[in-house]
């Protein structure tokens, strides 16, 4: 141990000693998202020591992400939030060790990015990749420290901890199209996610150590604008379960077809006639991409008008940065369509191009 100084007033606790910090040094946790949840669980992880972290986040900081994400400045808007994440962590803590992935965690990169990591840290937004994690988590043995914000208030819990429930168990998948709005819809006070954040982090901790009791089968509710607290217990589901293992060892072990496009093969087909493309972005939404093909659908409504076309007719999706169109893809082809892609990294990729 490099720097027991640093350390040492976490160290002086029974509970964790020299043997302890050496557990959180010795850690490799993954945190997927470097937004509002993400940057408190980055800043309290590498301030307590944990010695191994991984950033995954495909998308750049943005003023608007500035009255809650503390590890961002105004000069960094523009660049990537896991490389900006990385130099903030580092200059909190330079004994950390940081690996970054700068793309948003989908189906294709799972495999490559999970390799390694004790633990994953779900600070999404996205309900899609949410599955995702827990499929390949509960293929894997990691456990999940997860949490979610709205408005005031926020959640969280722990799944696949020591065999413990998932988060299929808590939140069966809807055969329809879940959509869930996010802070940029619905808004959020800006204190919230720093607050589940925190938590989140501590039970990140908890977990490395081996100390107090974990939040694995139950869900802590939290109503930040009428400080109350609730904690609901829920029983593991082992058909749920056996469900997110099934799909997390197919994708592990398969080989994929490449379904997120690049922004030049997007291009490519937008140009081809007889595919169709979707924009499931809401009304308003900038900068506009106008084809003759491209036809704006928001995801909300994108069931319904799913009903009127073909399946077996070639189809491509795109939104904002390409979680939105991820969840309208995986649906597609759960309802039996067979050439859907996706743009990968959303019309914020086309920025060049649309200049």
């Amino acid at each position: 141990m490099r720097n027991k100084t640093r350390y040492s007033r976490q160290m002086t606790l029974p509970e964790i000693g020299e043997t302890g910090q050496q557990k959180l040094l010795d850690a490799r946790v993954l945190v997927i998202g470097a937004g509002g949840l993400g940057c408190p669980v980055l800043q309290n992880l590498a301030a307590a020591g944990v010695g191994n972290i991984g950033i995954v986040d495909g998308d750049v900081v943005d003023e608007t992400n500035l009255h809650r994400q503390l590890l961002y400045t105004l000069k960094d808007c523009g660049n990537s939030k896991a490389e900006t994440a990385k130099k903030a962590v580092l200059e909190l803590n330079p004994e950390v060790n940081v690996t970054v992935f700068p793309e948003f965690f989908t189906a294709q990169n799972a495999t490559r990015i999970v390799e390694g990591y004790q633990i994953i840290v779900d600070c999404t937004d996205a309900i899609a990749v949410r599955y995702l994690i827990n499929d390949v988590a509960v293929a894997k043995r990691i456990p999940v420290v997860y949490a979610s914000i709205h408005k005031f208030e926020g959640q969280v819990s722990v799944f696949n901890y020591k065999n413990g429930p998932s988060y299929r168990c808590l939140f069966p998948e809807q055969e329809g199209l879940n959509v869930v709005p996010n802070c940029a819809v619905s808004g959020v006070l800006g204190v919230l996610p720093n607050t589940i954040g925190t938590l989140q982090a501590t039970e990140v901790l908890k977990i490395i150590l081996g100390i107090g009791e974990v939040l694995s089968g139950k869900l802590l509710l939290y109503d930040g604008l009428h400080f109350q607290t609730q904690v609901i217990d829920f029983a593991k589901n082992p058909k749920a379960v056996e469900k997110g293992f099934i799909n997390g060892s197919l994708l592990l072990n398969s080989k994929k077809t490449v379904e997120d496009l690049t922004p030049e093969s997007f291009l490519q087909k937008c140009n081809q006639l007889g595919i169709v493309v979707i924009d499931v972005r809401e009304l308003g939404e900038t900068p506009e991409f106008k084809r003759n093909n491209v036809i704006r659908i928001p995801l909300s409504g994108l069931e319904d008008y799913s009903k009127k076309l073909n399946k077996n007719q070639e189809i491509v999706l795109f939104c904002q940065t390409g979680q939105r169109s991820q969840a309208a893809m995986n649906y597609l082809k759960k309802s039996g369509f067979v050439g859907v892609f996706h743009l990968g990294k959303g019309i914020e990729s086309l920025k060049n191009q649309l200049q």
